[in-house]
């Protein structure tokens, strides 16, 4: 008969009818549905048995080293997939029993069990006047590691939309003022810039603008006192303005007399 349930002890001998009591206490177990093996921590290599193919171990211990992760990894091997492992132990009263219990704690962690906690249940071995019970149970993962399974994708609900529901008409958002033309500023007839003279027939009054402007004519009392308002004109003619008489005049020092020959008072033309 395959077995169901497992007692690892590293003891001599164990009473059947307490290891019976004490794992009834959390499973149905008949009384041929248990296995006990003693000198569990001399045995070499793995359990005896095939993987996936008991859903209760016990281990009951009095020794205060806690078993090797192999052992672990063995557990879960032969336990079935939401298979439960319950470790009993005794530690002596001196010690503060948090210590330990983190300690296994983790190792059961660490090898791959969940829900990890500490259980109130019967001592399978005599326990002794100095020493405390300490009861942990854990379980294997209801998965198979390398399993797959398809993902049912979720059914949203349909919205039913209509048509002519909170729609808005476009043309309406439109004002009467935002349907006139908008009237474009008139433009020059002489399409000429800033720098060109107006045309012939010249009706955009630029013709009138050029006739209030004043030339400045370069006079005697200029060339013998020449001034600066903007200090530049005796720099040259690339400091010059455009209505600055002393252009087409060499460079010279403000303040002293500039000799130019006769020519440049003759007018051109």
């Amino acid at each position: 008969m395959k077995q169901s349930a497992l007692l690892l002890t590293d003891s001599d001998f164990v009473p059947v009818g307490a290891a019976l009591s004490a794992i009834r206490g959390f499973q149905d177990l008949g009384e041929d549905d248990l296995l006990v093996i003693t000198r569990a921590l001399q045995l070499t290599g793995q359990l005896p048995f095939e993987p996936a193919s008991l859903s209760v171990i016990v281990f009951a211990s009095k020794s205060l080293e806690l078993p090797g992760e192999q052992w672990f990894e063995d557990v879960i091997r032969v336990l079935k997939p939401g298979g439960t492992i319950v470790i009993q132990t005794f530690l002596p009263v001196a010690d503060h029993g948090d210590k330990p219990s983190s300690a296994l704690e983790r190792k059961l962690l660490f090898a791959g069990f969940l829900e990890v906690h500490l259980i109130d249940m019967k001592s399978v071995l005599q326990p002794e006047d100095t020493t405390l019970l300490l009861t942990m149970k854990a379980k294997k993962a209801s998965w198979v590691v390398g399993s797959s399974f398809s993902l049912k994708k979720r059914v949203l609900p349909k919205i039913q939309i209509e048509d002519e529901l909170d729609l808005i008409d476009e043309d309406s958002l439109l004002t009467e003022e935002d349907l006139k033309k908008p009237e474009l500023p008139p433009v020059g007839d002489c399409e000429v810039g800033s720098t060109r003279k107006a045309c012939k027939n010249c009706t955009c009054g630029r013709a009138e603008e050029e006739q209030k402007v004043q030339k400045l004519a370069l006079t005697s009392e200029l060339l013998d006192n020449p001034k600066s308002a903007c200090g530049s004109c005796g720099l040259g003619d690339a400091f010059r303005c455009g209505t600055c008489p002393y252009r087409g005049l060499p460079p010279f020092q403000l303040g002293e007399k500039v000799s130019l020959s006769g020519s440049f008072l003759a007018a051109d033309i």
